[in-house]
């Protein structure tokens, strides 16, 4: 059992104990949220999707199929499906419906439109390790790109921080619903995710700030910070989910009955807060990670300190190390073609996703990294297969589908919420006017929770932000003079 001294400081920070753990049925203070979301879904009735072709986003093709949504929820799925009272009736024949796409690394609203330096709050370039950032102190819910992802059919979307630091902080997944404040997009229960980065970015970054200055210097700048934060979780009585404390030397000498504080003289310290809530199991690992050597090395780091990688993105070299990458669960959040822009980005292969996607247990993202292909991620999806194609590998489109709903809503923890259409989940659907890996695809329809949130063919359902809708206001009075 933890010392009174430890106990009563453990209590002053929030930290459930028991017997040197956290209580089971409790959940641990680096989950405890002190910005929360409001969201609220928007009320809508009853909408029936009928006779259309369904990519359920587990794997089923289903023809002349139809969608129920209710409350906020999908009821059904499946043929001859009955006419709640009050519902709206939308023909889908000759069109497809899909799961909402879900983009893991997104920067809109940290990055947000128009581009410029008084918009630049992505990157907290100050020192290597700035854990202590949030994401979403960043975000500018008035970004257009949020209404032009929706109108490519995006329903949720990681937002995180840039790739200058070594560990550049925790990233927050929305709803893509328009907003006031980033509080109200926020997606309920969502854990958060942290954002790392391997190779040449911190070392190009920080090589003239006194460090790192070479990719040794980042791993030894890694594995610093989380000795400092293991220490500072078990000096308050917690306890790795992933890996036994035994295990380790450095983590046996902590005497936390002895000092009773919290390896930090008693304080609360943001930075290790979440690097023992990485740990601890509570904050998901994301890492911007280009070779494979470095994947395998940032691997073998999560197994020193207990924890796991949610999903290297970038990784143009994933396809030398698929195997593993399935054996570990961590999903590979990939492009469909970029490479080639720095030596880091040398070695990649347009085959990437579909060989990272072949092996039992695999988990392929299709991912943006871009206010641009984030508005046709489905087109990214295409290309893939089309390589693929090229070298014989013929990829269906309801298992193609997993990789921009399915996958990416596994890798950021909310596909006990969304992500595929079964009865239960969000209601989180698009409609669209043919094949969604065909170049003309349109997301026709775009719902959220159940509501039309975007209509291609209603003017009223395009949403547009706050700051375009300021635009005009603004020349027409710079055009009389009055600015």
């Amino acid at each position: 059992m933890p010392s009174p001294r430890t106990a009563a400081l453990a209590a002053a920070l929030g930290f459930a104990l028991c017997g040197g753990a956290q209580a089971a049925d409790k959940p641990s203070y680096f989950a405890q949220d002190p910005y929360p979301s409001t969201y609220e879904r928007i009320a809508a009735p009853p909408v029936l999707i009928e006779n259309a072709t369904v990519l359920d986003g587990n794997g089923a093709r289903i023809d002349g199929a139809d969608v129920l949504m209710a409350d906020g929820r999908i009821v059904g799925v499946g043929v001859d499906l009955a006419l709640p009272a009050g519902a709206t009736r939308v023909d889908g024949t000759g069109k497809w419906v899909t799961p909402g796409i879900i983009d893991v690394h997104s920067h809109l609203g940290v990055y947000p439109s128009p581009g410029m330096h008084a918009h630049s709050d992505g990157n907290e370039a100050t020192a290597p390790v700035t854990a202590h950032v949030w994401a979403e102190h960043s975000v500018w819910p008035q970004d257009p790109g949020f209404g032009a992802a929706l109108a490519g059919g995006v329903t949720a979307l990681q937002i995180l921080p840039g790739s200058a630091n070594l560990v550049g902080g925790r990233g927050v997944t929305l709803k893509n619903v328009p907003a006031a404040t980033y509080q109200a997009m926020k997606f309920p229960g969502a854990p958060w995710g942290m954002k790392m980065a391997c190779g040449e970015n911190p070392k190009r970054v920080y090589g003239e700030k006194g460090g790192p200055s070479t990719r040794m210097g980042n791993v030894a700048g890694y594995r610093a910070a989380f000795i400092e934060a293991a220490e500072y979780l078990q000096k308050n009585g917690g306890k790795s989910k992933q890996a036994e404390p035994e295990k380790r030397s450095w983590w046996r000498s902590s005497k936390s009955e002895d000092n009773g504080d919290n390896g930090n003289g008693g304080k609360r310290d943001l930075k290790l807060d979440t690097l023992a809530g990485v740990i601890n199991g509570d904050i998901l690992v994301h890492i911007h990670c280009y070779r494979a050597d470095e994947m395998a090395t940032m691997l073998d780091l999560a197994d020193e300190f207990g924890f796991k990688v949610a999903a290297f993105h970038h990784g143009v070299e994933a396809y030398k190390l698929a195997d593993r990458l399935a054996e570990e669960g961590t999903c590979g959040a990939l492009w469909a073609d970029w490479w080639g822009f720095k030596m880091e980005a040398f070695d990649g292969i347009q085959e990437n996703i579909a060989l990272v996607d072949r092996p039992a247990g695999s988990c392929a993202i299709v991912h943006s990294d871009s206010e641009e292909g984030i508005q046709r991620l489905n087109q990214e999806a295409a290309k893939v297969m089309g390589h693929a194609k090229l070298v014989g590998m013929d990829i269906a489109p309801e298992h193609a589908i997993r990789w921009i709903t399915t996958n990416p809503a596994k890798s950021m923890g909310i596909l006990d919420q969304t992500g595929s259409l079964e009865a239960g989940k969000m209601a989180d659907v698009v409609l669209w006017n043919g094949n969604p890996f065909s170049v003309y695809a349109q997301a026709e329809q775009v719902y959220v929770d159940g509501a039309r949130v975007y209509d291609r063919n209603d003017r009223s359902r395009q949403p547009t932000s706050d700051f375009m809708l300021g635009q005009p206001a603004s020349a027409d009075a710079r055009a009389g003079g009055v600015l």
